[in-house]
């Protein structure tokens, strides 16, 4: 029996939907090589570095308690900062999501009537509570003294470099970019154009930080922000870098001291990256980081084939197929919200946990409006196993990412296919 009969048999897959994805997927080979170069150089970086650092199972125990005198953790944080071409780094199970990392990095950083910009337009949705732009601003930036605005993007999607150094004041202290697009149906930003914005930015006010909201972006290209002149980067450990294995955690890496006053969000002045037991976890956060550019690879091929499939069926989708990619997020453009929740649900029923269940619109916290998520994987909320987002509001948009592997994202687009287009 060959892979599409048992699509066919096991899974009713119209013979349609497969014949539209096999040749979708001859059309991406070449593309598919480019990612496997990517892979394989980051695959190499992250060796290199295990190597330098001299990791040894030693180095898997774990700590309790205070956690003074983890090793095996201190090994981590140092294997990081030479993947990031960094001074230090904090990698830690006590930071929960993205949205906590770029959270202590903001208050660990930012003192009151100093200025935070917003280079990227409108920040993801989660972080305006943070902010303090929506809600009741309860233990938000504003809250504290902080004055916060943002520089709208030009109307072609790039970063208004200009509007940018306009925007600086005496009292600007950071400036932050998010690289990957979020809930906004514009472009991610590659690390090339990090890099021209941030000298920019540094011909008007050289001491400034630059901090790059780096959520979904990591091994998706060859080098990272910290690499042409980010001063301070956060990420999640169950997004990309943890390779779908590290069950929770979070990062942050860049300049010594910039690092050390987020630690001292994360636990306590004078204490900071002294504490933290690592719980025995690890030997997953360095599995993860070994098979992380690999898995990245699978959910990058995965988002090719989708924006290749449904562009040829007619649909607008964000980035096209062979543009150059620099996080795993898809977006793709639905004609209806019947059909975005269809859509959405399909991907929930090519999972490999919960594919029971159909997910539909809910409020979840943090959102301004309803969001529907599929999001059956081993770890929850991991958004490097394949996910599906949308919120529901015009235009009806759904954001696909991740996938550990590249046959269970062909099958999920195949179920979602079939219940739209059968």
């Amino acid at each position: 029996m060959t892979s599409q009969e048992f699509l066919k048999n096991n899974f009713n897959i119209p013979p349609k939907v497969i014949e539209l994805i096999e040749s979708a997927e001859k059309s991406c080979l070449d593309i598919f090589k480019k990612i496997d170069e990517i892979v394989e150089y980051n695959q190499y970086k992250v060796i290199y570095h295990f190597q330098k650092n001299k990791l040894s199972d030693i180095h898997f125990n774990g700590t309790t308690g205070y956690g003074y005198g983890d090793i095996g953790r201190d090994v981590i944080e140092k294997i990081y900062a030479g993947i990031f071409g960094a001074e230090d780094a904090l990698v830690r199970p006590q930071i929960v999501s993205g949205t906590h990392a770029i959270s202590i990095v903001l208050f660990g950083n930012l003192k009151p009537n100093e200025e935070l910009i917003s280079a990227s337009g409108k920040p993801y949705d989660t972080l305006e509570e943070v902010i303090g732009i929506k809600g009741e601003g309860r233990g938000s930036l504003r809250e504290c003294g902080i004055i916060y605005k943002e520089v709208p993007l030009l109307e072609n999607g790039e970063m208004d470099v200009e509007g940018i150094k306009k925007a600086i004041t005496s009292k600007t202290k950071m400036i932050m970019i998010q690289r990957s697009k979020g809930y906004d149906y514009r472009k991610s930003f590659t690390i090339a154009e990090i890099g021209e914005v941030i000298k920019e930015i540094r011909k008007v006010k050289e001491d400034i930080i630059v901090f790059v909201d780096n959520c979904y972006g990591e091994f998706t290209e060859k080098k990272e922000p910290t690499e042409v002149g980010a001063d301070i980067v956060a990420g999640s450990l169950i997004k990309n870098i943890g390779g779908g294995i590290a069950p929770t955690g979070g990062y942050v890496v860049g300049k010594k001291e910039l690092v050390e006053n987020a630690s001292y969000k994360l636990y306590a002045p004078g204490i900071g990256k002294e504490v933290g037991p690592s719980l025995g976890f690890n030997r997953l956060i360095l599995q993860g980081l070994f098979f992380a550019p690999k898995v990245v690879g699978e959910a990058l091929k995965g988002a090719v084939l989708l924006s290749k499939v449904m562009s040829d069926l007619g649909y607008e989708v964000l980035p096209e197929y062979n543009e150059e990619r620099t996080d795993i997020v898809q977006a793709v453009k639905f004609r209806t919200e019947k059909e975005l929740i269809s859509f959405i649900q399909g991907i929930q029923l090519g999972s490999y946990v919960d594919a029971h269940v159909l997910p539909e619109p809910w409020d979840m916290p943090g959102y301004q409006d309803k969001v529907i998520m599929a999001a059956g994987g081993f770890i929850q909320g991991s958004s490097i196993e394949l996910s599906a987002d949308a919120p529901i509001r015009e235009p009806y948009t759904a954001y696909v990412q991740g996938g550990l592997s590249y046959p269970q994202v062909k099958l999920a687009i195949s179920i979602a296919l079939s219940r739209i287009y059968s």
